[in-house]
């Protein structure tokens, strides 16, 4: 046999096996796809220790525990400012300076008035001196029948008189010294003060500026205490029926998810923080069903020794209604339909490979792990879920054929 012949035996023996091959592919594609296991496949979870907690997920906003807006109480051109952003200030600090002269002229008035009323009542008191020393002497000559008695009447009318006026002024000075005291008061307010200790946070007007006072109080800076935070937790009212003060509480910040901050839940307010009259409570109950959520707030106080907490963060607030730890488990999809005592049924997988059902008692339940009270033991397995026939079908779908050689 020539090599020329050969070499022509091995292309055709070659060209036969590619051909077999690519029919093993096709045979295998098609008993894939003929003989799919129409049963679902299940899938199963062990019941395992762990630890489960049920709360209330809510939304938090942060701020000092004490928050002043510190104004002007008279008006004025703003003379010096005292203070810069962020700086820490102790109470009684002077925050900034507002021009005092009119209330200098205000009071130098009030002060000239109070002095002419006392200059008044001065005089009037000798007057009703040397009027009781002339009745005196009437009373002493009318019995002499020296004077008469018209005289004496006379007399008598003037001491009455002289006191009578002494005592109006006395009326004034009160009411000039309450205007001096005014006067003083209003000096003193161009002078504002911290009236607690805090931190700047907000500098609303700035030197040279003019404030007017007349009609409300305009605010120069807004002072807060950040060595506590107040968190205030919007509770849905879906929740608020299962929160209590005296609830263990923590939180995190969007800046810094894997620190978590504990605290006790305070108080809840009884209204929404909305609320401003009866009427609104009428209007707000008739719509509120379909055009917005109701939402209360729990209070709770956290210590910001750090500083690291600020003004307006945003929390995420959990808020805890139970916890237990180290407790059988198993997931809660596992589930069946709670029945009317309470209990739920499971699918269990015994060792036989066969599936029964089990009723259990269920304790806590957070939606995605569920605390096991009776029912289980740790170990066994319990089905979670299954597998259609399409998902299995679907996942066959994608495989290629054997690989060469089988």
């Amino acid at each position: 046999m020539t090599t020329i012949r050969k070499s022509r035996i091995r292309g055709r023996l070659l060209i036969v096996a590619c051909l077999l091959l690519v029919a093993a592919g096709e045979a295998y594609l098609f008993r894939d796809s003929l003989f799919t296991d129409e049963q679902p496949r299940i899938i199963t979870a062990a019941v395992s220790r762990g630890d489960v907690e049920e709360s209330v997920l809510a939304t938090g906003l942060l701020k000092p525990v004490k928050l002043v807006a510190v104004g002007a109480q008279v008006s004025g051109r703003i003379t010096s400012l005292k203070v810069t952003l962020g700086q820490r200030i102790k109470k009684g600090s002077l925050v900034a300076k507002i021009d005092s002269i009119t209330q200098q002229y205000a009071l130098r008035t009030a002060q000239a008035t109070l002095a002419n009323v006392k200059a008044q009542k001065v005089e009037k008191e000798a007057s009703l001196a040397l009027a009781k020393q002339t009745l005196d002497r009437q009373r002493r000559m009318v019995v002499q029948n020296a004077v008469s008695q018209a005289d004496f009447d006379s007399a008598e009318a003037d001491v009455k008189t002289a006191e009578a006026q002494i005592d109006a002024l006395d009326a004034e000075i009160v009411e000039a010294e309450v205007a001096v005291e005014d006067a003083q008061a209003d000096l003193d307010y161009t002078k504002i003060t911290a009236p607690i200790d805090g931190t700047v946070l907000w500098i609303s007007s700035q030197e040279g500026q003019t404030v007017n006072a007349s009609q409300s109080t305009p605010t120069i800076v807004i002072l807060g205490q950040l060595d506590t935070m107040t968190v205030r937790a919007e509770i849905s009212e879906a929740d608020i029926v299962n929160v209590t003060p005296g609830q263990p509480v923590y939180f995190t910040i969007l800046g810094d998810p894997d620190t978590r901050y504990d605290a006790t839940l305070e108080s809840i307010e009884p209204a929404r923080e909305s609320i401003t009259s009866d009427s609104q409570i009428t209007s707000s109950s008739s719509s509120s069903s379909s055009s917005e959520a109701i939402y209360y707030n729990g209070i709770f106080n956290v210590p910001n020794k750090d500083g690291k907490l600020r003004t307006y963060m945003t929390a995420e607030v959990h808020i805890v209604l139970g916890q237990a730890k180290d407790v059988l488990t198993i997931p809660a999809s596992a589930l069946g339909a709670r029945k009317a005592d309470g209990s739920y049924t499971v699918s269990v997988l015994g060792v036989d490979g066969n599936i029964s059902a089990r009723t259990v008692e269920i304790g806590l339940n957070d939606k995605i792990t569920a605390e096991v009270k009776s029912g289980l033991k740790e170990g066994e397995r319990v089905v979670s879920g299954q597998l259609s026939a399409s998902d299995t079908s679907s996942s066959s779908q994608h495989r290629g054929p054997p690989p060469m050689g089988l």
